[in-house]
């Protein structure tokens, strides 16, 4: 399987090498032979090929298994003709990547780590399925010296398809989805909730409710435990997902998949480039490592390896050692070093387990 790597700018080639790491420990102990090949985009493309997404990229995603990223952007392009991020857009596009998927828990045992008092913050578990290639985001742009806009327009079939993945994403959860829009003011909201009271008619299993988007933001950080599947627009799924991430402790905690109908998925973590503390070893890949364990699951549909890296990230997570943005003092290579650790020894008490299982049948036999 071929896992195309896209480190990008800032932190990103520094957290997206500790989630390669877990994932060849991974290939190695489990024999899955994993091919590794990475590409430039972003800001590093612009400075060695002229554009955020060489062709040299494109066809190596077109062709990958999975896409694993790291960040994108910075102030040091901000003069550039285009801007990094334009390379993730376009990459989106290319790829059909419509559904934008963003778990966020509070893991027990770290109910501290959250701005909310921990009798507020526990158990909350939210997954934002976000719409990813429409809006706002992609809508024409007009800009002079005295006035500017940014087209926001949402056709029926591309909420549809955003819609039938919260709603199957539900039926593996708590089967509630909660869809957010601005439908007192906005005729694409008005547009959206329509379309998605009548997608609601297949899934009669899961329980739809609607909110405003400004509702939504104050119920999060109220009550996040009364949202299981947050559905919604583009630009609304970005706010709300980067709300929802510091309520778990850290936005640096967590990961994300963009996915579209076939072909292979973009994992990456939620965070930023964070150009300020590029190079210093004190980045947190905690968000990479969990996308690592997304593109395990959902991306090569390796379940049984995702769980086991899943759990050596949340074990080390309850442990000391944790990154500055969460209070600690280790560095980015040390909290991958425990991670890894922490899944040898899982490694090993799974081989030890199928040993034994396999001497008790021979002793029967």
């Amino acid at each position: 399987m071929k896992i195309v790597l896209l480190p990008g700018d800032g932190i990103g080639p520094e957290v997206t090498h500790q989630a390669r790491l877990c994932l060849e420990l991974l290939s190695d102990r489990c024999a899955l032979d994993f091919e590794f090949e990475e590409r430039s985009i972003g800001g590093i493309a612009i400075d060695r090929h002229g554009k955020p997404l060489p062709q040299a990229t494109i066809g190596a995603c077109v062709e990958a298994d999975a896409i694993l990223l790291g960040a994108v952007g910075g102030p040091a392009w901000d003069d550039a003709k285009q801007r990094p991020e334009a390379g993730l857009l376009e990459l989106r596009a290319v790829l059909g990547l419509y559904a934008n998927l963003r778990p966020a828990s509070v893991i027990k045992g770290l109910e501290h780590l959250s701005p909310l008092r921990p009798e507020i913050a526990r158990d909350a578990d939210v997954l934002v399925v976000r719409e990813l290639t429409g809006g706002s985001y992609f809508g024409e742009k007009k800009l002079s010296d005295t006035a500017a806009s940014d087209l926001c327009t949402y056709t029926r079939a591309e909420i549809e398809r955003v819609a039938h993945v919260a709603f199957r994403a539900a039926r593996a959860r708590d089967k509630r989805v909660t869809s957010v829009d601005k439908a007192n003011v906005l005729a694409t909201s008005r547009l959206w909730r329509r379309t998605v009271d009548d997608v609601a008619r297949g899934y009669p299993d899961i329980t739809l409710d609607h909110m405003l988007v400004d509702s939504t933001a104050m119920a999060l950080v109220m009550n996040p435990r009364r949202f299981d599947v947050i559905l919604t627009e583009n630009m609304f799924g970005d706010i709300l997902s980067d709300e929802m991430s510091v309520i778990a402790g850290s936005i640096g905690l967590l990961a994300s998949a963009s996915i579209g109908d076939g072909g292979p998925g973009l994992f990456e973590p939620i965070h930023g480039s964070a150009p300020d503390i590029a190079g210093l070893d004190r980045a947190n890949p905690c968000g990479a490592i969990a996308s690592a364990a997304m593109l395990l699951a959902d991306g090569l549909g390796l379940h049984g390896e995702a769980a086991l890296l899943r759990a050596s990230l949340d074990e080390a997570l309850r442990g000391d050692v944790l990154t500055a943005d969460m209070g600690g003092r280790a560095s980015c290579s040390a909290m991958g070093t425990e991670v890894r650790r922490l899944l040898e020894a899982k490694l090993g008490a799974r081989d030890a387990h199928v040993a034994l299982m396999a001497s008790n049948r021979g002793c029967v036999g």
